[in-house]
């Protein structure tokens, strides 16, 4: 589900068959973040990560013209059940916005509903909306191999 406020907020959801915990630590891990984090028509993507509150991440997203630097400092570390960051990006003008990141516990597995504040106008929204089912579907992918098989 994919929800358009006109106050530059965007919610998107996905139940994904696996444990919170498989789906967190995904979020939080730069290899597996670099993984998953990779909308559109990228090559590859770099991250690092420091999950604690006050702690940054990047994501360098490579695609075949160009590279995409993503950026943001933890604000909330709860794990399994809430993450949430500042989010810097091209397509955010390079304004500072606030990704929250909710986990729950649902008959399928877990629920993940991810809210962007801040988005600066409709294009933010639109790339952001594109860009967030993608990488919640490659999410998706991961976490299921991994609640299958913890070294997928």
């Amino acid at each position: 589900m994919t929800l358009y406020t006109p106050n530059g907020t965007l919610v998107v959801k996905r139940v994904i068959a696996a444990p919170a915990e498989i789906i967190f630590d995904a979020w939080t891990d730069a290899d597996s973040f670099a993984t998953w984090m990779t909308a559109g028509p990228v090559t590859h993507a770099e991250a690092t990560t420091d999950p604690r509150v006050g702690g940054e991440f990047s994501v360098m997203v490579h695609t075949p013209s160009q590279t995409l630097p993503h950026r943001g400092t933890y604000l909330v570390v709860d794990r399994p059940r809430q993450l949430s960051f500042t989010w810097q990006s091209p397509n955010t003008d390079d304004k500072e916005t606030v990704v929250t990141v909710d986990f729950t516990e649902v008959d399928a597995g877990t629920e993940v509903a991810v809210t962007h504040e801040g988005l600066p106008g409709r294009r933010a929204w639109d790339a952001h909306s594109g860009g967030w089912i993608a990488c919640l579907e490659a999410l998706d992918r991961l976490a299921v191999a991994r609640s299958v098989s913890p070294r997928a």
